[in-house]
């Protein structure tokens, strides 16, 4: 699909407009946004396309660069470093091709980084560029033995960027596939998928991305786009209303969102002003009759979103759906999902 000549910082994809990557739940995004991966796979498998929540943007350029950098580093020390057996029995200039291939089903995610580390591996080691033929978008469904991209360059360089490469690209994918699982059980119920926080320290965009891809949303990116208020600040504040007036106070732009165990918490945080509630490990029953009560106060309070979240499962997904929450969050997304089997392998030399 695309060819390029892979370049440090070199993939393809765009910051968002204002730098950040994501945006705050209710903030639409702004007309430079990429398209979501996750949503034109979804169109074209005729699947409902939700309205996103988090700016639908790709990787962040300069997040690729720094993250590729601290991994090679990892694999081969400190920069340039070595790999004392590829550069023990490979000729540093002889040409090769490499496929990128997928081991087993799933939804493939990660591809931009590809050239990133190839590119970073060439410069590191004064070597001609490698140019990357990438196959399949970001957010198809892949098959066994399906080649999801071509690479074409010194060998040296395909060897040393392997490992770097699929750890990237099976991560992502894997969290892509996991994913997908739970907007399809999802699908037609008017609920979505959520991430949460949960996800491998440095990675949270490249995973937060790939849930994108998998046909999920973003909840918020950090601790500083969207104030949520959880048990240990009511604790800490005194109160709900009082949680939520001192963020109001402190970070007026901020959206709110509170956390409620009971049908009490959930109606004072409505009384505080909340627009934005998370319902936490309730039985159905009780989650319904929770979302009942909200939804009949909208008349007075306007639109509240309604999450669901804490042990929730696949086979409950379209039974919690059923209540009338707008949003399951699953941290399983990002902190539990294996990686797709994916391999590098070398086809051609000279």
């Amino acid at each position: 699909m695309t060819e390029s000549t892979a370049g440090p910082s070199d993939h393809g994809t765009t910051a968002h407009p204002d730098g950040r990557p994501g945006m705050s739940p209710g903030v639409r995004p702004g007309p430079r946004a990429e398209p979501d991966p996750g949503a034109a796979s979804a169109a074209r498998r005729g699947r409902r396309v939700p309205t996103p929540r988090v700016a639908p943007v790709g990787l962040d350029p300069a997040w690729a660069t720094r993250t590729v950098s601290v991994a090679l580093d990892e694999d081969l020390g400190p920069a340039p470093g070595r790999d004392v057996t590829t550069q023990a029995t490979v000729a540093p200039h002889e040409p090769g091709v490499a496929h990128l291939v997928a081991r087993a089903r799933g939804v493939v995610a990660g591809l931009p980084v590809v050239s990133e580390v190839v590119g970073q591996v060439a410069l590191r080691f004064g070597l001609e560029p490698v140019t990357v033929d990438v196959l399949v978008p970001d957010g198809e469904t892949v098959t066994p033995g399906q080649v999801l991209a071509v690479l074409r360059g010194p060998v040296q360089v395909l060897l040393i960027a392997e490992r770097t490469v699929l750890n990237l690209v099976s991560r992502a994918s894997g969290v892509a596939t996991h994913t997908r699982r739970w907007a399809d059980a999802l699908d037609g119920t008017g609920a979505q998928v959520l991430d949460t926080r949960k996800t491998t320290p440095g990675l949270r965009q490249l995973e937060k991305y790939a849930v994108r891809c998998g046909g999920g949303t973003n909840k918020r990116m950090g601790l500083y786009d969207v104030a949520m208020v959880k048990d240990n600040h009511v604790v800490a504040a005194g109160s709900v209303s009082a949680a939520v007036a001192a963020v109001r106070d402190r970070f007026p732009d901020v959206d709110i969102q509170v956390e409620a165990d009971t049908r009490d918490q959930a109606l004072e945080a409505l009384d505080a002003g909340a627009r934005f509630l998370l319902l936490d490990n309730m039985a159905t029953g009780v989650l319904a009759d929770v979302v009942a009560a909200v939804r009949a106060r909208e008349g007075e309070t306007g639109r509240v979103e309604l999450e669901a979240t804490g042990n929730l499962t696949l086979d409950r997904a379209r039974e919690v759906a059923a209540t009338g929450v707008d949003y399951l969050s699953v941290g399983g997304l990002t902190h539990s999902s294996p990686i797709l089997d994916l391999a590098l392998d070398l086809v051609a030399r000279g």
